[in-house]
């Protein structure tokens, strides 16, 4: 607030108009915060399952993260339709997905796998740290910018969704698939991998491009009760599924990409 503001003469009774002005500046809605307390949620998520990595806790320490990428898409979701988007919600916003989906990952994956490599398993780690805060720096300066062109999507894979790819070898691991902590070099390689994704030229899906056929909404609606049921019951295979899949579309979006530049 500004200073002077409080050196404004109170409004003359009847001045309806100059009541109204002076309550815009001197309230907000309580409505108006709920996307930044959302944001603080999230990041309390992504914070406390730094701690939960630390003490070893590692299934709670991957919900935490999970919790805090749904939060992240609720912030959003929550200013477009209350109309409470601002500058500073979008900034801390920014600082909250470098915690949740930079440090935290990182943290975990070098505490679960990489902790017998120190020196070459920290130094990827560092890279996919700086690769997701260069990612959401780049995203921050480009918010303003027409969107590119063709169908919508995304530059680079997401820091959320950068963040689900990262923990993939967690999710191996907790799932009974593949005890990662036995390959820590490769693991180690595929952090760095993954950072550069982040901060790549590739095209990646957007969820603003899909469109659902009226008919088959209901058929979506009963995916989604399937996808949560499974979730409640094999988290991390379902999980580790999930970011095959999307491994599988970023090859393929990457392959198409390349014959377009051929």
């Amino acid at each position: 607030m500004d200073p002077e503001d409080d050196l404004d003469p109170l409004p003359e009774a009847g001045d309806m108009d100059g009541q109204a002005e002076s309550g815009d500046r001197r309230s907000l809605p309580l409505v108006q915060l709920i996307p930044n307390l959302v944001t603080l949620l999230g990041l309390c998520a992504g914070l406390t399952s730094i701690r939960y990595t630390l003490d070893e806790y590692y299934q709670t320490a991957a919900a935490l993260v999970i919790l805090a990428a749904i939060m992240d898409g609720m912030d959003g979701l929550l200013a477009r339709k209350l109309n409470a988007a601002s500058h500073f919600g979008a900034e801390l916003d920014s600082l909250s997905d470098f915690v949740c989906f930079g440090v935290a990952p990182g943290i975990f994956v070098y505490h679960f796998v990489l902790r017998d490599l120190p020196g070459m398993g920290w130094l990827f780690v560092l890279v996919f740290v700086i690769c997701a805060c260069l990612r959401l720096a780049r995203f921050n300066v480009n918010r303003n910018a027409p969107p590119p062109p063709g169908r919508v999507h995304f530059v680079g894979v997401p820091a959320p969704a950068g963040a689900m790819l990262g923990l993939l070898p967690v999710f191996l691991a907790l799932a009974g698939w593949v005890e990662t902590r036995n390959w820590p070099v490769l693991v180690a390689l595929y952090m760095g991998a993954i950072g550069l994704l982040m901060i790549s030229r590739l095209p990646t899906p957007s969820p603003k491009a899909w469109r659902v056929p009226r008919n088959r909404a209901i058929w979506v609606l009963l995916g989604v009760a399937v996808f949560a049921g499974a979730m409640a019951t094999k988290p991390w295979t379902v999980l580790a599924l999930v970011d095959l899949s999307y491994l599988a579309v970023l090859g393929w979006g990457a392959w198409v990409e390349r014959r377009k530049l051929a």
